[in-house]
């Protein structure tokens, strides 16, 4: 089953997914911490030691994070003059090969602020207005069930305020129909998705589900004339040079090279039993998860974003209006991206994901602070979201100074 976190104070909402594996590997503690560290051209960045020296507080954090999560964790963080990268464990089992910023892994529901960031240019382009009901896109596919595509906004769909019922696709079962070939049409996903009742009257209520993604695809597929893989790639991923990001066709399931392995498994005691996580076909998750990226790149991307690199000052905007479990809360869900609070009083945007394999989050803050957290297991249950949400605020808080 998959496993989803609401709201609580300062913790995005995550889709984790539990499989279970096979060929499991015994483990003990994990491996000695490794370091990389990055600048721009023309000035220094530390290296090893010194690297973990420097960014003491973070390290220790990553460290705290790593003994709760997979074999392998690691953290790029920066601002705008220099980035930094700590690395605990290993990316692949039996092999000493730190998990690098470089290398690709599965961002999982990162992709969902790809998604909104073409459904808010194609509002920018007229395309589209946020607050029309999606049956006037997409008429008849909202229906059934207790639902209603007339009273559903596209607003509701990035908010995940339309009431939807939770949703999250699995290897192992919860999948819509496959075609011959093993691939997914994203009708059929929603379709499935809307097997789940509805949770409350659009607009009432938030609750984060998959199947809000979903549709959001097939409406880009729809205003686009383009599978929403190659509309993503062409209008986000290509105009910001994000080199090490594919947004996969179907059928596409191997990661590029170099690679973070995915694993899953569990604890026992001082004791690790890791297992390769299960293979799928990355059009299960379309565009609710399929994405994959680098630390370097999916930081470059939440970066790009927020600064306005993407969309009208408007359309920004629209993107941080933020839904608030409360009045007081430290938190919200905008369109497709998340806002939290850090214990230094910055403002920080991002979202997490988790997929069979990987567990990520990104956050940045609009002063050029960034920082991008992986690591290669998800249990699906005890995920470590404490752990993950202390690094970040540290990394971001504590041990990166504001752009000078």
């Amino acid at each position: 089953m998959a496993v989803h976190k609401q709201w609580s104070r300062a913790k995005l909402p995550v889709v984790i997914g539990a499989v279970c594996a096979t060929m499991l590997t015994l483990s003990g503690p994990a491996a000695a911490a490794q370091h990389r560290a990055a600048a721009p051209s023309g000035t220094a960045a530390p290296s090893g030691t010194a690297a973990a020296e420097e960014y003491a507080a973070t390290f220790a954090a990553l460290k705290r994070f790593q003994a709760a999560a997979g074999p392998g964790a690691a953290v790029h963080a920066g601002n705008s003059n220099t980035a930094w990268t700590l690395s605990v464990g290993t990316g692949t089992l039996h092999a000493d090969r730190p998990i690098q910023p470089d290398e690709h892994f599965r961002v999982g529901s990162q992709t969902k602020t790809f998604t909104a960031a073409v459904v808010l240019q194609l509002a920018d382009e007229g395309k589209v207005s946020l607050d029309a009901a999606i049956d006037d896109y997409l008429p008849g596919v909202v229906s059934g069930n207790g639902y209603d595509g007339t009273r559903i906004t596209v607003r509701h769909l990035l908010q995940q305020t339309g009431g939807l019922g939770t949703y999250n696709p699995h290897p192992l079962g919860g999948t819509p129909e496959a075609n011959p070939d093993g691939t997914y049409e994203l009708a059929a996903s929603v379709r499935k998705g809307l097997k789940s009742p509805p949770v409350g009257a659009p607009g009432a209520t938030y609750n984060y589900s998959n199947t809000n993604y979903l549709i959001l695809g097939m409406l880009i597929e729809k205003l686009t004339g383009q599978k929403v893989h190659q509309a993503v790639t062409s209008r986000v991923i290509e105009p910001l040079g994000l080199r090490r990001t594919v947004f996969p066709a179907p059928g596409e399931r191997a990661l590029p090279s170099p690679a973070v392995n995915g694993y899953h498994g569990i604890r026992v005691g001082g004791l690790n039993l890791w297992g390769p996580a299960l293979s799928y076909d990355p059009s299960l998750f379309s565009s609710a998860g399929a994405i994959v990226s680098t630390l370097e790149d999916i930081s470059a991307f939440y970066r790009a974003l927020t600064s306005g690199k993407l969309l009208s000052p408007a359309g920004l905007t629209e993107m941080e209006k933020v839904w608030r479990a409360a009045p007081d809360s430290t938190g919200g869900y905008g369109l497709g991206i998340a806002q939290l609070k850090l214990s230094c009083g910055a403002t920080a945007w991002g979202h997490n994901g988790g997929l069979p394999g990987y567990l990520t989050m990104t956050l940045v803050t609009k002063d050029g602070r960034f920082a991008s957290v992986v690591t290669n297991a998800n249990f699906g249950i005890n995920t470590p979201l404490k752990q993950l949400d202390e690094l970040l605020d540290t990394a971001l808080c504590k041990d990166t100074p504001k752009r000078p």
